[in-house]
């Protein structure tokens, strides 16, 4: 019987070794085929870009379409490189990001702020709740005449009428994340005798992390809207004053080029968030 049991332990260990380098072999072809498929979708997408290039292209060169009004991209590059190279165009882009980038965090805070405070006094958030829906379905486009009568035309009524595009929907959003934590894990963390600031510090909070990020890549388009209306009403400076311009003269090249430049800021700002949820996230699973 001396004998058998170290046959039967070697035989257990050789049975585990042969399953470890199954696992990990399994593991090595599901990460070639994600590489394949990102790759893939990355090819497909670049492919669909450049024949949408390709046939704007085209049908502006072959007047398919009208040019003057959607001109086409050789043009538009043309016009880039011309308001890049004498610098008439980065004062533009700089005030435009600032305002976005204040907007955006600022949204951001405020609406934080704003939901932990109707978390910690519920009498105040069912007195404010309806307030809050009717302020969520005004168009805030209307409010910002007088943001700029009240504030002024310039810098701080542009940053209002961001602020009232993001607070709103932010403090709702994450209020609703802070009533949804689970009713019993908050009675038992109670039970242990949690003040309600560490309830809202080491539940509340960290559970609600996800719907904060998710906040945030919401307030980054949120908050370019915000901003390019309060430059169509108001602005001498910035992207959306170069749009409005565009229109005024019918140069419509410069308003599909300065649409380009938005979206490529924007995604940009999109992608640093998203860089930013990555790091957040894992240093909050290794806390």
């Amino acid at each position: 019987m001396s004998n058998k049991a170290p046959d039967n332990n070697a035989s257990i260990s050789g049975i585990q070794e042969d399953r470890v380098s199954e696992m990990k072999e399994l593991h090595k072809q599901y990460k070639h085929r994600a590489r394949r498929l990102t790759a893939a979708v990355g090819t497909t997408q670049a492919a669909i870009l450049l024949l949408f290039i390709a046939l704007w292209e085209t049908a502006g060169r072959q007047r398919w379409i009208d040019p003057l009004l959607f001109s086409y991209p050789s043009k538009l590059i043309k016009q880039l490189w011309s308001s890049m190279a004498d610098g008439s165009i980065w004062p533009h882009i700089g005030m435009t990001v600032s305002e976005t980038i204040i907007g955006f965090l600022l949204g951001t805070l405020v609406g934080t702020a704003i939901a932990a405070l109707l978390w910690w006094f519920p009498f105040l958030s069912r007195v404010l709740d309806p307030y809050l829906v009717v302020l969520n379905s005004l168009p805030k486009v209307a409010l910002g005449p007088l943001f700029i009568v009240s504030l002024g035309p310039g810098f701080t009524s542009i940053v209002a009428v961001t602020l009232s595009v993001t607070v709103i929907i932010t403090t709702i959003n994450i209020y609703n994340r802070f009533r949804e934590i689970d009713a019993g894990y908050i009675k038992v963390v109670r039970l242990f005798g949690a003040s309600r600031a560490q309830l809202f510090r080491l539940v509340i909070l960290p559970a609600s992390f996800p719907v904060i990020i998710s906040a945030l890549k919401v307030n980054v388009g949120l908050a370019w809207i915000g901003v390019i209306v309060g430059e169509f009403l108001v602005a001498k400076l910035g992207l959306g004053y170069l749009m409005i311009y565009g229109f005024q003269v019918f140069n419509f090249t410069l308003v599909l080029s300065t649409l380009i430049v938005i979206a490529v800021v924007a995604t940009i700002m999109y992608q640093l968030v998203a860089i930013l949820e990555r790091k957040l996230t894992s240093g909050w699973r290794e806390r």
